[in-house]
């Protein structure tokens, strides 16, 4: 039989709970508002209910700043210290021009042409943001811009970087060798080759990272497969073929809540949904001809996906799960690709076999211009960018 306690014990008792409680909830809305302010939030932090916890990311990696939205350091404006004062410009490497051109946004006007190696096809911006590097795939190098001044540095001798990628750590940045049919991670900074993982694919050429960092997911365009490779060990742990006769895989992005991965096909003329952890079977979302390029939009709520093919861009809406606008680029184009705008509300996009640019208003899918550019406009970026570091690609920042 249990006992029964006293008056005087059980008010006891009771007493000391209530004081051991408010002690604890004090300690603990303390620990989680600093917590809350270190991550560059206000207000309180919500109850231990209903938050969620962060993946154990990468070593090295700075820590997720919510569990819900890998975008979520992307806001508008939401500029980094080290970019804020760099002027808005649109970088467009010309493929066929071996060239660069610059554009303000402000005037939709060509202000520069940088001479640059053979066959550029991305501008990416490094893990610190403070370099743009020239992918110069045929010429076998990389030609550093500094966006503070848009001069051209010397270039740097790398074999066959036809993309740019850095590990979220900022330790490695990735190249993909597309004709190597390699993996070369190299220092960031200098570019020297520190591990190559050779690869059974054929033209592999665009990634993304998952929410913890601790792999990405490789498209090969040529063989229609994916990798999914460990970022820590540099190791291939996944390969699969994709479900599609003569499939063409290009750009990979994650979703905001970091459990699905898109992966835009051109010959599949849709987007492939993937589940990255258990790399099983994706299935294709048709979105139109030639799908390429994808880009998250700056309030994480919608997805553009470029169809080259059809001159269209489609929105895929990730909380509803399903395509809801497509905007049809008058006069029909190329489109490519591209980045938003820092403020949210410009998508530009290459025309890759018009030679010129485009700007879509993100509101409408309106066309705001028209832009002439060098001969084969392909993988351009939008700088500066909100966000604390830098992916590589045109622009894929955390």
């Amino acid at each position: 039989m249990t006992p029964t306690l006293s008056l005087t014990t059980r008010t006891a008792a009771l007493l000391v709970g209530a004081v051991l409680t408010a002690l604890l909830a004090g300690c603990g809305t303390s620990a989680e508002k600093n917590t809350t302010e270190a991550l560059g939030t206000e207000g309180a932090a919500p109850p231990p209910e209903a938050r969620q916890i962060a993946p154990a990311g990468l070593p090295g990696m700075p820590p997720v700043l919510d569990p819900k939205d890998v975008y979520a350091a992307d806001r508008p404006g939401k500029l980094s210290p080290v970019v804020k004062d760099f002027p808005s410009r649109v970088y467009v490497p010309n493929t066929n021009s071996n060239t660069v051109s610059v554009i303000d946004p402000a005037t939709y006007q060509v202000i520069d042409t940088i001479p640059v190696g053979i066959q550029p096809q991305h501008v990416v911006p490094s893990w610190d943001m403070k370099t743009l590097w020239v992918n110069n795939n045929r010429g076998h190098t990389l030609t550093p811009i500094d966006p503070a001044t848009g001069r051209a540095g010397k270039p740097v001798e790398v074999h066959d970087p036809y993309n740019l990628y850095f590990t979220p750590n900022g330790k490695y940045a990735v190249v993909m060798a597309s004709l190597d049919r390699e993996l070369a991670f190299r220092d960031p900074h200098t570019m020297d080759r520190v591990k190559t993982v050779p690869v059974s694919c054929y033209g592999v050429n665009h990634a993304d990272f998952s929410m913890d960092g601790r792999y990405f997911v490789v498209s090969c365009e040529f063989s229609g497969e994916l990798l999914k490779v460990d970022t820590e060990k540099m190791e291939v742990i996944g390969q699969q073929r994709i479900p599609f006769e003569g499939a063409m895989p290009q750009d990979v992005k994650i979703s905001p809540d970091g459990k699905t991965f898109y992966i835009a096909d051109m010959m599949a003329h849709g987007v492939w949904v993937l589940d990255g952890e258990k790399f099983t079977t994706p299935k294709l979302l048709p979105t139109g001809k030639g799908a390429h390029g994808l880009y998250v939009s700056r309030d994480s709520k919608e997805m553009y996906i470029t169809n080259r093919g059809e001159g269209s861009i489609s929105v895929f809406d990730f909380a509803e799960n399903r395509l809801t606008k497509k905007w049809q680029l008058p006069d029909g184009g190329s489109p490519d690709m591209g980045g938003v705008s820092a403020d949210g509300k410009v998508l530009w996009l290459s025309g890759r076999y018009d030679a010129e640019v485009y700007a879509i208003d993100t509101a409408t899918g309106e066309q705001l211009a028209r832009i002439p550019v060098g001969g084969g406009p392909h993988g351009l970026a939008v700088y500066p960018q909100p966000g604390r570091y830098s992916l590589g690609h045109t622009g894929v920042f955390r």
